[in-house]
């Protein structure tokens, strides 16, 4: 009986220190936050290169820019890690993939490519991403805006074909 009240004790104060180290470790890593870059809109913006009419350039802000430009509008919970850390990766990578706000920068053979993988993601329903729905409402497209986005895609892709 004293045997097992010892061991109880020791567990009791080993889980303890644990709750308290991890405690101290999710405290300790708030301070560690990534870096949010946003810029103002660069003669390099697809909005200065490409014809885009208001009702695709809306859709494309909602539910495109937060990942694909260099003005992301972070929620209030990207300040909590690791989650932020995890939004601050994906759109590294969303960026890398295709940045909205150095489409200018482009080669016009890679912005042809980056028009015409607009229009298969949307349509094959790749993005925006289910993750990022779930998190955003507003960024599930409806049908007609698919339809918006892809024909403007293709139509844009075509002229950019037809000038070289």
């Amino acid at each position: 009986m004293w045997y097992n009240s010892g061991r109880n004790k020791i567990s009791m104060s080993l889980k303890l220190k644990i709750l308290l180290a991890t405690g101290i470790a999710i405290t300790a890593i708030q301070f560690i936050q990534p870096v949010h870059k946003n810029t103002r809109t660069p003669a390099t913006d697809i909005l200065n290169i490409v014809n885009i009419p208001d009702s695709v350039q809306s859709v494309l802000k909602i539910a495109c820019y937060d990942c694909h430009s260099n003005n992301t509008r972070y929620p209030w919970y990207s300040t909590i890690q690791p989650v932020g850390w995890l939004i601050s990766h994906h759109i590294i990578k969303a960026r890398e993939e295709l940045n909205f706000s150095e489409f200018g920068s482009y080669s016009q053979r890679r912005q042809i490519s980056k028009l015409d993988g607009i229009a298969n993601s949307i349509n094959d329903d790749i993005m925006p991403l289910p993750s990022y729905k779930l998190m955003h409402k507003n960024a599930q497209l409806s049908a007609h805006e698919k339809v918006l986005i892809i024909n403007w895609a293709r139509q844009s892709k075509d002229s950019l074909s037809a000038i070289n």
